[in-house]
């Protein structure tokens, strides 16, 4: 899908229609709306589940990144649990950090929420903040990229439209005037792209630092290079639901900075 761009004015709207085409809004509305209570709910459960659990119920944990280290005290998806200090990038020595831990031990909402952490986090307790004397589900960085995607969401809900493509759509965050040069040259899978490489830029250079070198991030690093992070992906999953071609009666009908016209190629 390409685009045109045309000389003269853009069409006017008779009140029912938007800068995008449609009637209205409701579903990028809804979609900033839904991912937003979703991750919300998540963070702050983050924060209440070891404030209303036990003191000290929660050891210091280590376990290993998309994968289940800690839903049972031994035998499967119990790696965390066992002497894993020789380890190269995570584990430890579980009897000597607070003892054996396991999840499936827990209420069903802590349960839920240390399950999430444990197959999304590597969950080093030393990256980690504490509760209540409970290591929380999720890491700092996790934290701020949680935080980042909230935000984005939200911001999403008031600003984000369906313009047909992901591109068009990703980038009708910002206003028309400010994003017409992109679409005089047709640059704007580059200002997309070079949007999300900007936002993960810093946390994957602070995090591979860390993996092939002796540097050690602090936790103020990690939730400032974990913000940006979340929030792109918060931009790019609204985009991705908000856009809908369906929508439209054809591309042509659809209004882009620039009085930039779609068209197939």
């Amino acid at each position: 899908m390409a685009i045109e761009p045309t000389d003269g004015a853009m069409g006017e709207a008779d009140g029912s229609l938007l800068k995008n085409g449609c009637k209205d809004r409701v579903r990028e509305s809804k979609v900033g709306r839904n991912l937003a209570a979703i991750a919300g709910t998540y963070l702050i459960l983050v924060f209440l589940t070891p404030l209303a659990m036990p003191t000290d119920s929660i050891p210091d944990l280590s376990g290993r990144a998309n994968r289940f280290d800690y839903a049972t005290v031994d035998e499967m998806w119990s790696w965390g649990n066992g002497d894993n200090s020789d380890y190269k990038h995570a584990g430890h020595d579980q009897d000597a950090n607070g003892g054996p831990f396991a999840w499936t031990d827990l209420n069903p909402i802590a349960a839920t929420v240390y399950a999430i952490g444990d197959l999304n986090c590597h969950q080093k307790h030393y990256r980690s903040w504490e509760i209540n004397g409970n290591q929380l589900a999720v890491c700092v960085r996790d934290i701020g990229i949680l935080f980042g995607f909230v935000v984005c969401c939200l911001i999403w809900r008031q600003r984000g439209l369906n313009r047909w493509t992901v591109r068009d759509t990703f980038l009708s965050i910002f206003s028309d005037e400010s994003i017409e040069r992109f679409y005089y040259n047709d640059q704007r899978m580059l200002a997309m792209m070079a949007i999300i490489a900007i936002g993960l830029g810093p946390m994957a250079i602070d995090g591979f630092t860390q993996l092939l070198s002796p540097y050690e991030s602090t936790n103020l690093m990690r939730i400032l290079t974990g913000f940006p992070a979340g929030f792109v992906g918060g931009w790019i999953f609204s985009a991705m639901f908000s856009a809908r071609p369906h929508e439209f009666e054809n591309s042509e009908s659809v209004l882009l900075p620039a009085d930039a016209k779609l068209r197939m190629v």
